[in-house]
C-alpha cells in the first residue's frame, strides 16, 4: 500500500522540526561587549531566540589539537551557526557590559609550592563557589546540603582573602545558616581555563581545589560599603535584582582553610599566612 499524501507530508514536517534544534552546552553562553538584556527586552519574538548559542559543547570543553589530533576535525565546528540576529540575542542572555569587568583571571597560574598564594589566587580569581551546609529542610534535616553562589574577596585591584555574599531569606541555604553559621565554600581551578588547556580533569590533583571553612556573618553597617563594592563591581547584573527578595551582604569568617593543589597530599594554610599572601 502506499502512503497517502497525509503521511507524507506529517513526516516532512517531523524531518523539518528535527532539524531545527542541536544539542547545545548549557553554559557556553557568550558575553557580548556591545548590548545587555534589559528587564523589558525579553519579547515572545526574542525569547525563542536566546535558545541558540554560538559554541559546541566539545568546542567549549576542550581544544581539539589537544584531544582529537591536529588533522581532527572539532564536533563543534560541524554545527551551523544559526542566523546573526539568534546569535547575538543568544550572546546577551544574563550578560552584563564587558567593559565594566575585567578578564577574571591570570593566564599564569601561582607555583603550587607556594600553597598560601595559591589559596589566595583561587579565592580571588573564582567568581562562583559551592557552599554546604547543614540542612532544616524537611526531608533532609541534619543533613550536608550545597548551594552555588556568587562571591567576590573584593574588586579585582584588590583582594582581601575574606568572601562576600549577596544572598536572600528565600534561598534554602539562608535558612539553614540562621540554625547553624557554620559553612563549608569550595572552589576549582576547573572553573577557568587552566585545567581545560591543560587537559586536567576536575578531581585531578594538579587541578587546584580550595576549601574554606569558618562562620557566615552579616555584614555589619560599617563594612557595608565595601562589600557592596566587591560584589557589585564583579558581579554587575546583581545590583539590578529584585529589591523585594530583601537581598543583604554576608561574609565568611575563616576558621580553615584547605588546599590541593598537587599530587602528595593536601595542606592545611594557617590563617596567618593565608592573610599574608598575595594573589597578585
Amino acid at each position: 500500500m502506499r502512503p497517502s499524501w497525509v503521511s507524507l507530508a506529517l513526516l516532512a514536517n517531523i524531518l523539518c522540526l528535527c532539524q531545527s534544534y542541536t544539542l547545545r552546552s548549557s553554559v557556553s553562553w557568550v558575553v557580548s561587549s556591545n548590548d545587555v538584556v534589559e528587564d523589558g527586552d525579553l519579547s515572545e519574538e526574542v525569547a525563542p531566540a536566546l535558545l541558540v548559542d554560538s559554541a559546541g559543547l566539545w568546542k567549549q570543553a576542550y581544544p581539539s589539537s589537544s584531544v582529537l589530533g591536529d588533522g581532527a576535525e572539532s564536533p563543534g565546528e560541524l554545527v551551523k551557526p544559526e542566523s546573526d540576529r539568534a546569535a547575538q540575542l543568544s550572546s546577551r542572555l544574563f550578560s552584563y557590559r564587558l567593559e565594566k569587568v575585567k578578564k577574571s583571571a591570570s593566564s599564569s597560574p601561582t607555583p603550587h609550592q607556594e600553597t598560601a598564594k595559591t589559596a589566595r589566587y583561587i579565592a580571588h580569581y573564582s567568581d562562583w563557589g559551592y557552599l554546604a551546609t547543614i540542612s532544616t529542610q524537611d526531608k533532609i534535616k541534619g543533613l550536608p546540603f550545597g548551594n552555588i553562589f556568587s562571591v567576590s574577596d573584593g574588586p579585582l585591584d584588590n583582594s582581601t582573602g575574606v568572601l562576600y555574599f549577596y544572598v536572600t531569606p528565600m534561598d534554602n541555604t539562608v535558612a539553614d545558616l540562621k540554625s547553624n553559621p557554620y559553612a563549608s565554600l569550595t572552589f576549582s581551578e576547573a572553573e577557568g581555563e587552566f585545567c581545560r588547556q591543560m587537559v586536567y580533569d576536575p578531581e585531578d590533583p594538579r587541578c587546584a581545589r580550595l576549601t574554606l571553612t569558618g562562620k557566615m556573618v552579616e555584614v555589619a553597617p560599617e563594612e557595608l560599603e565595601f562589600a557592596k563594592e566587591a560584589v557589585f563591581s564583579r558581579h554587575p547584573v546583581m545590583a539590578k535584582w529584585p529589591v523585594g527578595h530583601k537581598w543583604f551582604f554576608m561574609k565568611l569568617e575563616l576558621i580553615q582553610v584547605w588546599l590541593q593543589d598537587w599530587v602528595g597530599g593536601t595542606s592545611l594554610i594557617p590563617l596567618e599566612d593565608y592573610f599574608k599572601a598575595t594573589p597578585f
